[in-house]
């Protein structure tokens, strides 16, 4: 593919998925210039390695670098602090009103709980239930095999539960 066309089809793949990505990246750590940051270098990526794409789910691919850029963040930026607000929901004087407006109880809570989570398990459960990606998209996203996937969704959702328990949330449906 040519330099026009290869731009043109990044282009495209922004305007489908630059939100799925930013909202993947913000709720990995809770930072919404960072995100974009990574929503920016994810496709930066995503034009220079572009003979790497084999075809098959771009979304996947896509999502697959952002995880990559997102866990490059984390290291580099290793504090306690970082795993234990990675979101800002539990800090209400960080979150713009828009932020509290947007939000629910319940999804508050939720994210909370989310946040007190291990990262692999994090990623599991943001990955399979909040952008709903399949058992198989998932494993290719996190380079694991499906068999994985579905130990670890179970194990994560186990420990949502007792941490949402444990705040005293009542759920319907996790």
């Amino acid at each position: 593919m040519d330099h026009l066309g290869r731009k043109q089809r990044i282009n495209d793949w922004y305007e489908i998925y630059s939100n799925d990505v930013f909202n993947y990246a913000f709720f990995m750590i809770g930072d919404r210039e960072q995100a974009l940051d990574i929503v920016q270098d994810t496709f930066i990526r995503a034009y220079h390695h572009f003979e790497s794409f084999q075809g098959g789910r771009e979304k996947s691919w896509l999502f697959r670098i952002a995880r990559n850029l997102t866990i490059d963040y984390i290291r580099k930026n290793r504090t306690i602090a970082n795993y234990l607000s990675f979101l800002p929901f539990g800090r209400h004087d960080e979150m713009s009103a828009e932020d509290i407006a947007i939000l629910n109880e319940s999804e508050k809570q939720l994210y909370l709980a989310i946040s007190k989570i291990k990262p692999s398990f994090r990623d599991v459960i943001i990955l399979r239930k909040i952008k709903e990606f399949s058992i198989g998209e998932t494993a290719e996203i996190l380079g694991c095999s499906e068999a994985k996937v579905k130990v670890d969704l179970f194990r994560a959702l186990k420990v949502l539960r007792k941490e949402l328990e444990k705040e005293g949330f009542r759920y319907e449906a996790i």
